[in-house]
């Protein structure tokens, strides 16, 4: 593909056109390396954004790299002006905050707390397959990392080297004690159903629907790159579609992510399925947040590397 590791589309460069210069491809790309070499016989220096992107394997950095927009752009007159890195800095963050489909802002309720507050924990715990932690909270596990919920402070912390992070995240906030309030004895059932197959289907409609367009877009032409990111969440590789990982969002919530890649026939394709069972412990609600979230996760590839042995 005619387009540099930095953003720049060849494909409607004149200079391209005409056979002066050519593409530096993606940072995953033979044609990437090829450059980087050429740059340095003729300058002394590679271009310090393809070679990053070359030594961190990331194919285009404003969809790849978490680091986006970061000071080798800054640094050079080009390719984007600050104004640009600036909208796309700010844009970002705003992203990052998670809407509900209403486009309002996602808040977490007191109300939570209080009602976690009054909950029998013994029994909260063993339903939810949860530890208590020593005179801080409750201590689960989401994905690869762990989470400690702290009643009495009405927060969470991420353990992160041996210390605890305060994350502000209202959806993550909101799914870990929507998760611990609903959770029932029910075990697990092992049998994958689709949202459809659900009794809360028609909620999955219209503005509902779950949106893995994201997904199919960043991993379409990029399998290994969806599954480095899985693993990276603590993925078990399942043997369906292309290639599939159970994720454990919860201790009784495993979510499976399959993925069909793009060929010269047929779109990318990714499905999301659920135990049969997670109807007796989300909303559906919470079932389209949850979904929102693993999605970002993987797009962003983001892991602590935290998560240790409790």
């Amino acid at each position: 593909m005619p387009t540099g590791a930095c953003g720049i589309s060849c494909d409607i460069c004149r200079l391209q056109l005409l056979g002066i210069c050519s593409s530096c491809g993606s940072g995953k790309s033979d044609e990437a390396r090829k450059k980087a070499a050429a740059q340095m016989k003729l300058f002394g220096a590679a271009c310090p954004v393809l070679a990053c992107a070359i030594e961190k394997r990331v194919a285009y950095c404003m969809r790849d790299c978490e680091d986006f927009p970061c000071e080798r752009f800054r640094s050079g007159p080009y390719p984007f002006s600050e104004g640009f890195l600036s909208m796309q800095e700010r844009r970002r963050n705003e992203a990052a905050q998670h809407r509900a489909p209403s486009g309002d802002r996602i808040s977490v309720s007191p109300q939570y707390w209080d009602d976690l507050a009054a909950k029998d924990l013994a029994v909260l715990c063993a339903d939810a397959e949860v530890t208590l932690h020593p005179q801080s909270g409750i201590l689960m596990p989401f994905l690869n990392d762990w989470i400690l919920v702290d009643a009495k402070a009405k927060s969470i912390y991420m353990e992160c080297r041996g210390t605890w992070q305060h994350i502000e995240d209202p959806l993550m906030t909101l799914l870990c004690l929507v998760y611990l309030l609903g959770v029932g004895p029910r075990a697990l059932v092992n049998r994958p159903v689709s949202a459809a197959q659900l009794k809360c289907a028609h909620f999955f409609r219209g503005p509902h629907e779950l949106s893995l367009g994201p997904l199919e877009r960043r991993f379409g032409e990029d399998i290994d790159g969806f599954r480095k990111a899985a693993e990276a969440l603590g993925g078990i590789p399942l043997p369906m579609a292309d290639a599939a990982y159970m994720l454990k969002a919860f201790p009784k919530i495993p979510v499976y992510i399959l993925l069909w890649e793009q060929d010269e026939e047929f779109e990318a394709r990714v499905s999301v399925l659920f135990d049969q069972s997670i109807e007796a412990h989300l909303a559906a609600d919470a079932i389209w947040g949850l979904v929102s979230l693993i999605t970002r996760r993987l797009l962003t590839s983001v892991s602590t590397g935290c998560g240790t042995s409790h």
